[in-house]
């Protein structure tokens, strides 16, 4: 079983307290079943996050605006596993979504898993979404660090040059310099 998919039955399986109708969507292989969840009034949360995963996994684009929405959520396992399913879901509005939710400024606590995403996707939206967003946290005293950090690993793992001088900037902040010297040595050419 996929470690993303194991994690998130695990954490489901205890906000749904176990159910029956946890049991049946958990198990189902009826496409149309999950999709109908996505589509239903009153569905709870934990059962929409189900069928938008298991969509997305299974490349079945119904779930894109659900797991667009998930990958924008509050609580982190909801956009971890969200991103996952993105990421597997090979819908080409994805990296645009994903670049729009990172550069969001009222957003930013949840940028995280969109700037990992864009990482992963390596689409043409992830360089620019990844220096714009590292170029709002070089403020001082900017409190998303962790944003910040996986944006400069993201544009050394992505290699383009066009990173190089935000890089070079963020190299005066103590808690990211070492992640740019490092982002900065994997991108070939001149320095």
């Amino acid at each position: 079983m996929d470690e993303e998919l194991r994690l998130l039955t695990e954490r489901l399986r205890q906000e749904s307290r176990g159910t029956a109708a946890y049991e049946r969507l958990a198990a189902t292989g009826d496409h149309d079943e999950l999709a109908e969840v996505l589509i239903a009034a009153g569905q709870p949360l934990w059962a929409r996050e189900l069928a938008a995963f298991r969509l997305g996994v299974a490349g079945d684009r119904r779930a894109f605006e659900a797991l667009v929405l998930f990958l924008n959520h509050r609580d982190p396992p909801r956009c971890a596993s969200a991103a996952h399913a993105l990421a597997r879901l090979h819908d080409p509005r994805t990296a645009r979504a994903a670049a729009a939710l990172a550069t969001n400024e009222l957003r930013v606590a949840y940028a995280l898993h969109p700037v990992r995403l864009l990482v992963e996707l390596r689409a043409p939206e992830s360089v620019p979404a990844l220096i714009t967003t590292l170029e709002r946290r070089l403020r001082p005293h900017d409190p998303y660090r962790r944003v910040a950090v996986a944006c400069v690993e993201g544009l050394g793992s992505l290699g383009d040059a066009r990173a190089r001088r935000v890089l070079n900037e963020a190299l005066a902040h103590p808690t990211l310099a070492e992640a740019a010297v490092h982002a900065l040595a994997l991108i070939p050419g001149p320095r």
